[in-house]
């Protein structure tokens, strides 16, 4: 990432008496992979379309490379976005759809056939330009999206959910086609998702967005390492609470260990008894929910195949236990 190409500062966003957005700021850098995650009705996608410029914030201000933009309508900002639903013309070909932008601003024929031809073969469609939406599938539908946008060369590449309609194994090559194209074209992306594993697997940094506010802004390692909150523990990769007083620790479910009731304690570490009460398979890992008494329930991650009776012993050690708000 290399100096700053969007800043949003103090942003803020009612619909009527509902506060959507509140004093919202975040940086995005020239070549950054920024996602903003976030439940629904946690205002991420009103964010994306301030930025856009389809929806305008009640204050603040958003500048881009030092010069304001957010008095700007959409089509004047050097901003292109990729919905969710794709919204390609049914009665274009592919390379119309993508070529619509550079008619609609008069871009001369010759340049037109280039630079379509040119994003069309990045986007591995050449063979497919003369096709109709309804012929692709819904990974083709999407290269076209994103090949419509990145034909504009815009600074700044915004797309709301854009996978949240492909099944499960094509959204998992999809990530990584996306991830690939944003490293070739150095092109910022802002990508907005409420699935975590996909923000961890995409993202430069991600900003969580809880009611409004960011939670935290960081890069992937120290959201889920490092959570500052219990709200961004207990969100990014499940984690248990334990209170201690006027601390409240997370702890990760595989920073949690089961030992033998005989073996030596690790220096600081803290132990616990309990008795597993549910186990869920997933694959090469089990999750445990382990009863340690008083209302106190762990999630317990252990390789699948762990030899383990239903009363057990918890260890876990000083450093992994995250102090959080």
């Amino acid at each position: 990432m290399s100096g700053s190409l969007l800043a949003v500062q103090n942003v803020s966003k009612r619909f009527g008496a509902t506060l959507v957005l509140d004093d919202v700021s975040l940086d995005i850098g020239e070549t950054e992979f920024l996602t903003i995650l976030g439940e629904s009705g946690s205002g991420k996608t009103t964010l994306l379309r301030i930025i856009a410029g389809f929806e305008h914030a009640d204050s603040g201000e958003i500048n881009m490379r030092g010069v304001r933009i957010d008095s700007l309508p959409a089509n004047k900002r050097n901003v292109n976005t990729v919905f969710q639903h794709y919204a390609l013309f049914p009665h274009l070909n592919v390379f119309e759809n993508v070529a619509y932008g550079l008619r609609a601003k008069h871009v001369l024929a010759a340049e037109i056939q280039s630079r379509v031809s040119d994003v069309l073969a990045q986007m591995k469609m050449t063979d497919f330009a003369k096709r109709r939406p309804a012929q692709l599938s819904g990974g083709q539908q999407q290269r076209v999206a994103l090949a419509r946008a990145l034909v504009n060369r815009p600074a700044l590449l915004l797309l709301d959910e854009p996978l949240s309609a492909l099944d499960a194994t094509l959204r998992v090559h999809m990530q990584l086609e996306l991830k690939a194209l944003q490293r070739d074209t150095r092109i910022a992306f802002v990508f907005v998702t409420h699935d975590q594993e996909e923000a961890m697997t995409l993202s430069d940094r991600i900003a969580v967005v809880r009611q409004g506010r960011i939670e935290q802004l960081d890069t992937p390692r120290n959201i889920y390492n490092l959570p500052r909150t219990a709200y961004i523990a207990s969100f990014i990769g499940r984690a248990n609470l334990l209170p201690a007083g006027a601390v409240t620790y997370a702890v990760k479910p595989e920073s949690i260990r089961l030992v033998s009731p005989s073996s030596a304690a690790a220096d600081g570490a803290r132990r616990l008894n309990g008795t597993v009460r549910k186990t869920i398979f997933a694959g090469a890992s089990e999750l445990l929910e382990v009863d340690c008494g008083d209302g106190l329930l762990l999630n317990v991650r252990v390789p699948s195949g762990s030899g383990y009776e239903s009363a057990v012993v918890l260890e876990i050690p000083p450093d992994k236990l995250i102090p959080v708000q």
